[in-house]
């Protein structure tokens, strides 16, 4: 039934969490410097915190976790952007759900949030974008 796992698939995905996980420090932070300092609303501080965080995890997992030598960087990026782009509207569902449903605290649904778009994220650019 999981024939398809594999010991590389593994460590790329271990890997790309690791990635993730510093774009999450980044992607907290923004989002917290927008939402908290700068005023602005929750979710669009939401969308701003993913964005830099979407892009910074771009160049970090072609460069280490994929060993991406693809020429079309920018054709790459935009895949790598538009995957990250349905991430961010299943990230802001996912929110969206764990703050007004589940009556969770904010921080605390982002993690969770983070934590569905993850697996959306790796599969479909270890399928589409780093193929």
């Amino acid at each position: 039934m999981f024939d398809f796992i594999s010991s590389d698939l593994i460590y790329k995905f271990l890997k790309f969490c690791a990635v993730g996980f510093s774009g999450m420090i980044l992607d907290f932070g923004i989002t917290y410097i927008c939402k908290e300092k700068i005023k602005i609303q929750k979710f669009v501080s939401n969308a701003i915190g993913f964005s830099f965080a979407a892009t910074s995890n771009y160049f970090l997992n072609r460069l280490w976790t994929f060993y991406s030598q693809n020429p079309k960087m920018l054709i790459e990026f935009g895949q790598f952007f538009a995957i990250s782009t349905i991430g961010l509207f299943i990230n802001t569902i996912a929110l969206y759900l764990f703050v007004n449903k589940f009556k969770t605290k904010f921080y605390l649904s982002k993690l969770f949030a983070i934590g569905v778009t993850t697996i959306w994220n790796f599969f479909a650019n270890y399928l589409y974008t780093f193929a």
